[in-house]
C-alpha cells in the first residue's frame, strides 16, 4: 500500500556522506551511523524524531556541512 503524500518524510541525506570522527555523525545529514541504518526501517514517527535530532546537531555544528 501507497503512504499518503503528507506522511513521507524525506530523507536529510545530501550525498556528502563522510563520518566525522569526534562526533561520529554524517557531516552531510547529521545523523549518527544507527540512525542511517535504521532509516529504512523506521516508522514516520521514528523518522521525524532522526531528522529533528539530527538538525540539533547541525545547528550546535553551526547550521551547516561540516
Amino acid at each position: 500500500m501507497f503512504q499518503k503524500k503528507y506522511d513521507y518524510v524525506p530523507s536529510p541525506c545530501i550525498n556528502v556522506c563522510q563520518l566525522d570522527q569526534d562526533s561520529a555523525c554524517c557531516r552531510g545529514c547529521f545523523r549518527t551511523l544507527d540512525e542511517i541504518a535504521a532509516w529504512s526501517r523506521a516508522s514516520n514517527g521514528e523518522k521525524r524524531e532522526i531528522v529533528a535530532a539530527a538538525q540539533r546537531r547541525r545547528d550546535e555544528a553551526g547550521g551547516s556541512a561540516r
